[in-house]
């Protein structure tokens, strides 16, 4: 992974230091509220409902065992034993003392972390696949090219404050799993017919207020453009992106009014003036990023899975742990490991800091000292022997990591919603827990097979609400909180946005509407079937009759 240098080091500690002393001038009364807001928030601090949050920065989700301790250190030592996962890869303190914050933050830069360009209308978080270097169906490694738009993107002096927060998302696999059609600006990394390295750019998606995937404004652009490329885009957007009204503000309802072509025409005039500058890249700068991102000591091992086939026979949680939270690896004889931060009654995403120092030592043990997290809000450990899996899985789930529900309804991505964020118009988390408990029966979750769930507490859809298979949107109705429920969306190749079922629900109603959902796919899949096949082939209608059949004129819920 990616190595700081001492310029690198430099610029971290010395915004510590710039960060210390404007909390201290603010807490001595001279600076203002509003003089102190666009500080804090370009280090990665927002108010929240009870208490100061702390996003921490993680570069395409990547991390070593040395950084987890630090961030099960600072769950201990500054806020209250646990952080959370957030779908931006990230990680979140939620109750940290505005006063200590400075020392969090030069405690981060110890081991190469920081909180800068979390929050505020700049370059977010560059965020990937999970398995990244590692997938079978990888084509390109897209970590160095990632690496080289953050380094890029970090303190870019034009783009500190575009009109709204900016996302982008990379891809180097067949299947994209980095979601690159629902970001301001998507890159597809792939090969040409010569061998060549090509990007796909996708522009102009975005969930939120108004969801919209992104269109492909250049099929093949060649690599050595990826910066001045991306450059002319945001310049574009930066120079006709709308000011005056924060709802109309992204990129994404820009190119809608513009239409795709004549944004892509806007880009070209731009792209024109520096098409071929200094920001062109040179494959020396390939390598030179790249050499960061080498594998490690592998060991040349059989690929077969016999070693483990008598256990799975011998334990059926063990098997269940396999097929769900196991996956494929590109070296023989390795696999890659999610655990599950996902078991019933927990927070999707939140970790203790025991668990995590049990995640930084399953590290150590297994997997090279090598961690990810997933916006999914899961951790993979992405090297581990065929032969150890068994021992993993024994520890993990004496840790409470082993839930095998990765891909299942269970495995729910879930803002913080109104337990936390002062935005929500609804809490997430407790209806998160009274679906893990309706569904907790593992056999009932593998009988349903693949289901992606996703809860947000309000339009900015932090929760991906939107394309999940079950959408679920906490809406304000008459001061109450209600929920709006979706079906048909979802992540990938074949990205596409949910459609609303119809009138919103009570939260006592809305793991009885999920079961009734998932009993009509039951009563009409085919055997291959999973749920948002059964979906697409049978539209919204049959899914609605059956949630509404009981809600006569006047009736206020519908019973589980």
């Amino acid at each position: 992974m990616y190595k700081y240098d001492q310029y690198d080091q430099q610029l971290v500690n010395e915004r510590v230091a710039q960060y210390r002393d404007q909390t201290r001038r603010y807490l001595a009364g001279e600076l203002s509220e509003d003089e102190f807001k666009p500080l804090r928030l370009q280090n990665g601090l927002y108010i929240q409902r009870y208490a100061p949050m702390l996003r921490v920065a993680v570069p395409y989700g990547l991390l070593n065992a040395t950084q987890i301790r630090k961030i099960a250190h600072i769950a201990r030592e500054y806020d209250k034993g646990y952080a959370h996962v957030s779908t931006r890869q990230n990680f979140q303190f939620n109750w940290p003392e505005l006063k200590r914050v400075p020392d969090i933050l030069a405690e981060l830069a110890t081991v190469e972390m920081h909180a800068i360009q979390t929050s505020g209308n700049c370059i977010r978080n560059v965020t990937t696949d999970q398995f990244a270097g590692i997938a079978p169906d990888e084509v390109v490694d897209p970590r160095p090219l990632a690496e080289i738009v953050r380094q890029w993107s970090t303190f870019h002096p034009e783009f500190a404050l575009l009109p709204r927060k900016f996302k982008f998302a990379v891809s180097g696999s067949s299947n994209d799993r980095a979601v690159v059609q629902m970001h301001d600006i998507g890159l597809e990394f792939y090969r040409g017919a010569a061998g060549e390295l090509l990007i796909k750019v996708w522009v102009g998606g975005g969930l939120g207020r108004t969801p919209i995937l992104g269109d492909v404004i250049e099929a093949a652009l060649p690599w050595q453009h990826l910066l001045t490329y991306c450059d002319a885009i945001i310049r574009v957007y930066n120079r006709y992106g709308r000011r005056d009204n924060a709802y109309k503000a992204r990129i994404k309802i820009l190119v809608k009014a513009l239409g795709i072509e004549a944004f892509k025409q806007q880009v070209e005039a731009e792209w024109a003036h520096h098409k071929d500058g200094p920001n062109t890249l040179t494959q020396a700068e390939l390598d030179r990023v790249g050499k960061f991102f080498t594998a490690p000591a592998y060991e040349t091992l059989s690929n077969t899975d016999a070693m483990i086939d008598a256990k799975a026979a011998e334990e059926k949680a063990f098997a269940n742990w396999i097929k769900r939270n196991v996956h494929g690896h590109k070296v023989p004889g390795y696999r890659a490991v999610t655990l599950s931060l996902k078991p019933t009654g927990i927070a999707p995403g939140d970790v203790t800091d025991k668990q995590l120092d049990v995640v930084a030592d399953l590290a150590d043990q297994y997997s090279f000292g090598e961690l990810r997290n997933s916006h999914e809000q899961n951790i993979i450990l992405s090297d581990v022997k065929l032969g150890n899996l068994y021992a993993l899985w024994q520890e993990a789930k004496a840790a409470g990591l082993a839930t095998p529900n990765i891909g299942l309804i269970t495995d729910i991505i879930c803002c913080p919603g109104g337990d936390f964020c002062d935005l929500a118009n609804a809490k997430s988390i407790p209806i998160a827990e009274s679906i893990q408990q309706l569904f907790d029966d593992l056999d009932y979750q593998h009988d349903i097979g693949d289901l992606e769930l996703n809860i947000s507490g309000c339009m900015n859809s932090c929760g991906h609400h939107h394309v999940g298979h079950i959408g679920v949107l906490g809406v304000d109705k008459n001061e109450s909180e209600w929920y709006q429920i979706s079906i048909g969306g979802k992540q990938g190749n074949d990205a596409s946005l949910g459609s609303v079922i119809g009138p919103s629900f009570a939260a006592d109603e809305v793991a009885g509407v999920v079961k009734r959902l998932i009993d009509v796919y039951v009563d009409n899949r085919t055997p291959e079937e999973r749920f948002i096949d059964t979906v697409r082939r049978l539209g919204v209608a049959p899914f609605k009759e059956r949630v509404y059949a009981d809600r006569q004129p006047g009736k206020q819920k519908v019973e589980a």
